[in-house]
C-alpha cells in the first residue's frame, strides 16, 4: 500500500486543526472518536449481544470465527494477521460475510470503538479492489480530518502486502491541478472536499465507485453540512455500487439519514447490555460549599489511592482549579480538560492508564467512552446534570459504572453543597432505587471501613 507524496500534502493549519472549530456537539463526538482510537492497543471485549436484520430473511445467516473462512486474497491475510487480529471480533463475525458477499450487499451498523469496524470496512475496500485498473473505486467519507487520517492508518497497515494499492486523501489543503484525473484506487476524505473532486473538478468519475463508506455517521450529521453533502455524493454513485454506513449510536436523526444513504441494508445493532450498579457502594458527603468538598476530598484522598481513582467536575474551570489545588497540597493528579488537544489527552489517558497517576480530574465531555479497568473508585466532585439542571441518570451511571465492571467491587462517593445538589441527589437515588448513605469524611474509620 502506498500513498503519493501529493496526497498527504497538507497545509500545516489543516493537520494542526484543532477540532474546536465544530459546533460543541459534534465536537465532542468527533473528539472522543478520534481519541479512543488513539487509545486503543487492542479490541475491547465487547459482552453486548449482536442483532442482526437481514435485507432477505430467507438468506441463510452466515457469521464465521476465523478469517480464513472469508477466503480473502493471500495478501489480506497477510495483512490482517500482521495487524495482530487473530480471530474476528463480534461486529466482524457478522459484517464480514456480508460485506464480502457476492453480489455486494448494503450494510447498515451500530459499532462503538474498538469493535474492529474499521478494520472491517478496510477489508472489504481492499477485497473489491482490481489492482490493475487505475482510477478511484472505494470512497470513504469521514466527519474529520483527523479521523481520516487514522482510518487512512488502517488502509495502509492493511494493504501492506498490496504495494500495487494506492491510497488518496480529500482533505482540505489538498490541492491538485484542475482537470486533473487521479489514479489512485481508494479515496478517503471529508465531505465537502470528496464533493468538489466528484463535482466541481471531476478528479473522481463517481459512477466508477464500487464501494461507498460512510463512518461515524452520528458525528457526521451533527456537522454543519456535512448531511446534505453526503447525500449528494452518495446520489451521484451508480445503482450497484456496495453502500456501508456505521454509527455508534442510532437517535432518529441517524436512523432518517442511514436510510436516506443506504438502500436495502442489512442491519446489525447491538443490543446494550444493562449496566449494574449492584457492585458499587455508594456514599455522599454533606458539605456547606466548595472549600469544604475540597477538605472532604482531601481526607479521602489517602483511602482513595490505594486503587485508581477519577474525580468529576462539571466545567473545566473546576476541573483546573481542584487540579492545581491537589497539587499544591502534594497530591500527583492528572488533569483531562477540553482545551487540550487530542493527541494531548491521548498522553494523559495512557498514563493513568499505566498507574504513573493514580487520580485523574476530568469534565464530563472528556471522560465519555474511556475505559480504563483498574478504575474502582469515582468521586462526583459536582453531580452530573443535564443542560436544563436537572439530574442526567444516564451520566451518573456512565460515570460510576466503570467502577464495578469486571466483577470486581467498586465505591462512588458524591459529593453534596445545597439544597439544590442534595435534590439532585434524591432524584438519582430514587431513579436507580438504590439507598446512598452519608460518609462522615472526619471520621477516618468509616473511610477505612469504605476502602476495603
Amino acid at each position: 500500500m502506498a500513498t503519493d507524496s501529493w496526497a498527504l500534502a497538507v497545509d500545516e493549519q489543516e493537520a494542526a486543526v484543532n477540532l474546536g472549530s465544530y459546533s460543541g456537539w459534534a465536537e465532542d463526538r468527533a473528539a472522543q472518536s478520534l481519541l479512543n482510537k488513539l487509545i486503543r492497543s487492542n479490541l475491547v471485549d465487547n459482552t453486548n449481544q449482536v442483532e442482526v436484520l437481514q435485507r432477505d430473511p430467507n438468506s441463510p445467516l452466515y457469521s464465521v470465527k476465523s478469517f480464513e473462512e472469508l477466503r480473502l486474497k493471500p495478501q489480506l491475510l497477510q495483512g490482517v494477521y500482521a495487524m495482530g487480529f487473530n480471530r474476528p471480533s463480534k461486529i466482524q463475525e457478522n459484517a464480514l460475510p456480508m460485506m464480502l458477499a457476492e453480489p455486494p450487499q448494503n450494510l447498515i451498523a451500530q459499532s462503538q470503538s474498538g469493535t474492529g469496524k474499521t478494520a472491517a470496512f478496510v477489508l472489504a475496500m481492499l477485497s473489491r479492489v482490481e489492482p490493475a485498473e487505475r482510477y478511484p473505486q472505494c470512497l470513504c467519507l469521514s466527519p474529520t480530518y483527523e479521523l481520516a487520517l487514522q482510518t487512512g492508518k488502517v488502509i495502509e497497515q492493511m494493504g501492506k502486502f498490496h504495494p500495487e494499492l494506492k491510497l488518496a486523501y480529500a482533505v482540505r489543503g489538498n490541492k491538485l491541478e484542475r482537470g486533473q484525473k487521479i489514479s489512485e484506487h481508494i479515496v478517503i476524505g471529508t465531505p465537502g472536499t470528496v464533493l468538489d473532486w466528484c463535482a466541481k473538478l471531476k478528479f473522481i468519475d463517481p459512477k466508477k465507485i464500487k464501494v461507498f463508506v460512510l463512518d461515524e455517521a452520528d458525528v457526521m450529521i451533527a456537522t454543519q453540512g456535512h448531511q446534505d453533502q453526503s447525500i449528494r455524493i452518495q446520489r451521484m454513485l451508480p445503482r450497484n455500487c456496495q453502500m456501508l454506513l456505521f454509527s455508534a449510536t442510532f437517535e432518529d436523526s441517524v436512523w432518517k439519514f442511514a436510510q436516506k444513504v443506504v438502500p436495502d441494508p442489512n442491519i446489525i445493532k447491538l443490543k446494550r447490555e444493562e449496566e449494574t450498579l449492584d457492585t458499587i457502594k455508594q456514599y455522599y458527603v454533606l458539605c456547606n460549599n466548595r472549600d469544604e468538598k475540597f477538605q472532604a476530598l482531601c481526607n479521602l484522598y489517602g483511602a482513595i489511592t490505594i486503587a485508581q481513582a477519577m474525580i468529576f467536575c462539571h466545567t473545566r474551570k473546576t476541573a483546573s482549579w481542584l487540579a492545581a489545588e491537589l497539587s499544591k497540597e502534594g497530591h500527583q493528579v492528572a488533569l483531562l480538560s477540553g482545551e487540550m488537544m487530542v493527541e494531548q489527552r491521548a498522553a494523559v489517558i495512557e498514563r493513568f492508564r499505566e498507574g504513573k497517576e493514580k487520580v485523574l480530574v476530568t469534565t464530563n465531555v472528556c471522560a465519555r467512552g474511556i475505559d480504563v479497568e483498574q478504575v474502582s473508585v469515582v468521586i462526583n466532585f459536582d453531580l452530573p446534570v443535564d443542560k436544563d439542571g436537572n439530574p442526567d441518570n444516564e451520566t451518573y451511571l456512565h460515570r460510576i459504572g466503570r467502577t464495578g465492571r469486571f466483577g470486581k467491587r467498586g465505591l462512588a462517593v458524591n459529593m453534596v453543597d445545597s439544597k439544590h445538589s442534595m435534590n439532585i441527589l434524591n432524584r438519582i437515588q430514587e431513579h436507580f432505587n438504590k439507598k446512598i448513605e452519608r460518609l462522615d469524611t472526619d471520621d477516618l474509620d468509616e473511610i477505612e471501613k469504605i476502602a476495603n
